[in-house]
């Protein structure tokens, strides 16, 4: 019974499918007549009950199940009413005599009114709203992984959280191409609709006339209420899961339930309330018009618009007496600063460089100072967590201080005393990153978002809303300066990474493994080696977090004979699975390979001197790499993924060395470094004919 109940909706479909052939009594026609009016009222109560269109993301599939239950019935109604003389149940008969009101004539027009506001209105507005959504809901794809992967950077959200919202996308993604789909099919059940009744009165009126030999009149007046009950039976449903399409891929800017947002949206707008009814006085002093009905409605809409205004007037009394904040005392005069200095000793702390260090304009300090509700420390602390966690290195305090040598909204961003990065923010704006095919522009200050270099624009907080419509990714100033210091420290934390830290990391590893620290540090492993082999992981992005694996496989490299750079290709492939998941996106790994030929060259390139083995390779060579990299770098475009070149293990290092002057985010992998489950797609080759057919062009 249950392997029954689990089934029932495939069950259901196949007994639909069926109604097409095998007919149906009058008395069940009825009752599944009433099962889909019922039905149709559900769907379209539940869209307007939902506050996002993934609340209810059975609904592709579930049009089509309404679709094909509701042409099932039409054909027995059709077999009915055609093979019973008119006769098709007590529900068709029930409506076929109310729209009629016993007028035929009557009855037609506002059968037809009823299908051409289904076919011309409904379904077409849906159809293109559904086609607008898809659209503006893949184009927007882009800028929102690039919102999550900020979010990750910058400690606001975790690995598990990422996971969900990109998934989130991806169902998005996938519901509103199925819901452009979908719309088809209300279209071609509404021209079904029609098609239909057209058979079942003609061809009834045929049936009457000529095989039953009735009388014309008689046999119009049945055939006609039949075809008229059938066809609004039919189109009453089709009209409710029509405006329901309608509705559920509108719900994109929506915050609650359809019934929340409209009573909402118009008690913010008492003013707009009380002119209405005003108006409607003005009209009723106009002769000849219903003094009655306006006086009314101009009556109710000024009260509820007085009623409506007081109670937001005491709201917002309240709400500033609950920010009204204590007058803020005043600080005692610093000393000066000339006075400071006077003493030598004071003059050595100007010597101690900053690991990192942040500098901002005078109008950036809000965000900031935490006394004036400033969040930027706070969200600082929140990211140094989540960068030590997902890569095992804790980065030192930033010191965050203004300066007057920069801009009211600019900001600087220093490593180790020398600025590496610097932005410019809009407090009172916000940023809103162009998308590849906007739905259309938005005005504001074009500018480049200072992180990842995408085309951006600084719109007011008025036009935020608009701007996510036309597929803009708007991101707060502070999430935007937040980024772009989170991918500062990322991109240099190998040089933060000192002995002190170094030390620090031994000693944490030490109260879960003992035996191995005592053994390899500094006995076997020193800790100046140990540093080397930290930050060379850190510089190209890959995890330290399992220290004790590292820390034993360096040990065997060092027992071995190997060398440092032969060290750290044994510890990289120890950390096959921790460079696998870092890299890795839904199990497959995009990357740009190089061919056998390529690989050959760059081995015969190694040269090996007193200080060690390095690349000297050709010009030719390495500028027909540089332009083959150009081209098949743009295919990551599109990708969430970090763009990633795999190739051998013995030129792994050398090659990343090379490639790395030129693309900085690009990072090299050796084809042991990566799991055996992972599904590898070649986006480009780099081959040996492009580079001689480079060379001999540029020869010509």
């Amino acid at each position: 019974m249950k392997r029954i109940f689990d089934n029932i909706i495939a069950l259901f479909v196949v007994v639909v499918v069926l109604f097409l052939v095998i007919p149906l009594p009058s008395q069940m026609l009825d009752f599944l007549l009433i099962c889909n009016i019922g039905l149709s009222i559900m769907i379209l109560m539940i869209t307007m009950s939902i506050s996002e269109a993934l609340e209810f993301s059975i609904f592709p599939s579930l049009l089509l199940i309404t679709t094909l239950f509701r042409l099932g019935m039409n054909v027995s109604s059709t077999r009915l009413i055609l093979g019973e003389h008119g006769q098709a149940g007590s529900v068709i008969l029930a409506f076929g005599q109310l729209i009629t009101g016993g007028n035929i004539v009557i009855g037609f027009v506002i059968f037809i009114i009823i299908v051409l506001v289904q076919f011309i209105v409904i379904t077409k507005g849906a159809e293109r709203v559904s086609e607008v959504a898809a659209r503006f809901t893949l184009d927007a794809m882009p800028g929102k992984q690039m919102a999550i992967d900020a979010d990750l950077s910058s400690g606001l959200i975790d690995e598990q959280a990422a996971r969900l919202r990109r998934a989130k996308i991806q169902k998005e993604a996938d519901f509103y191409g199925a819901m452009d789909g979908a719309t088809k099919i209300v279209k071609g059940d509404a021209i079904m609709s029609i098609i239909i009744t057209l058979i079942n009165f003609v061809g009834g009126v045929i049936i009457g006339m000529v095989m039953d030999g009735g009388e014309f009149l008689e046999v119009l007046s049945t055939y006609s209420i039949a075809t008229i009950g059938d066809g609004l039976v039919s189109q009453l449903p089709s009209l409710m899961i029509s405006t329901a399409t309608g509705m559920i891929v509108t719900r994109s800017v929506s915050e609650g339930s359809l019934n929340t947002d409209v009573i909402g949206q118009f008690k913010a707008q008492p003013r707009a309330i009380m002119a209405t009814g005003v108006i409607l006085y003005f009209l009723a002093l106009i002769p000849r018009t219903p003094h009655v009905a306006l006086i009314a409605g101009g009556t109710l809409l000024t009260i509820g618009g007085v009623l409506i205004s007081r109670r937001l007037d005491a709201q917002r009394r309240q709400e500033a007496e609950a920010a009204a904040a204590p007058p803020v005392p005043v600080e005692a005069e610093a000393p000066a600063e000339s006075d400071y200095y006077k003493d030598i000793n004071n003059v050595y702390s100007l010597l101690s460089v900053e690991p990192v260090e942040m500098e901002f304009g005078y109008s950036l300090i809000p965000l900031v100072d935490e006394s004036h509700g400033g969040k930027l420390i706070s969200r600082i602390v929140i990211f140094r967590r989540q960068y030590a966690q997902d890569m095992g290195f804790v980065f030192p305090s930033i010191r965050l201080h203004d300066s007057s040598a920069l801009g009211t909204n600019q900001y600087a961003i220093s490593i180790k005393g020398e600025e590496v990065a610097r932005g410019e923010i809009l407090v009172d704006y916000y940023l809103a990153l162009e998308p590849p095919n906007p739905l259309g522009e938005i005005d504001g200050i074009e500018t480049i978002e200072p992180a990842y270099g995408i085309p951006s624009r600084w719109i007011l907080p008025e036009n935020k809303e608009m701007a996510e419509i036309y597929g803009y990714n708007v991101i707060d100033p502070l999430s935007v300066m937040l980024t772009h210091l989170a991918e500062t420290v990322k991109k240099h934390a190998y040089e933060l990474l000192n002995r002190a830290e170094t030390i620090r990391l031994v000693e944490n590893l030490k109260r879960s493994s003992p035996e191995l620290v005592e053994e390899a540090v500094p006995a076997i492993i020193t800790y100046a080696n140990l540093e080397k082999l930290l930050r060379s992981l850190l510089q190209e992005g890959v995890p330290i977090k399992d220290l004790a694996t590292i820390l034993e496989t360096a040990v065997d490299a060092t027992l071995q004979g190997r060398d440092m750079d032969m060290m750290i290709e044994q510890v990289r492939g120890a950390l096959a699975r921790t460079i696998t998941r870092r890299f890795c996106e839904d199990g497959q790994l995009r990357v740009i390979t190089l061919d056998a030929e390529v690989e050959k060259k760059i081995i015969s390139s190694l040269t090996r001197n007193e200080q060690g083995v390095y690349l000297a390779m050709g010009p030719d060579l390495m500028q027909s790499i540089i332009s083959q990299m150009a081209t098949h770098l743009k295919k990551f475009g599109d990708l969430s993924q970090t763009p990633v070149i795999l190739v051998s293990q013995v030129i792994r290092s050398y090659f990343s060395k090379m490639i790395t002057q030129f693309y900085p985010n690009v990072y090299v992998l050796s084809f042991n470094e990566i799991t055996n489950n992972v599904q590898i797609q070649a986006l480009g080759n780099i081959t040996a004919e492009a580079a001689h057919a480079e060379r001999k062009a540029v020869g010509t």
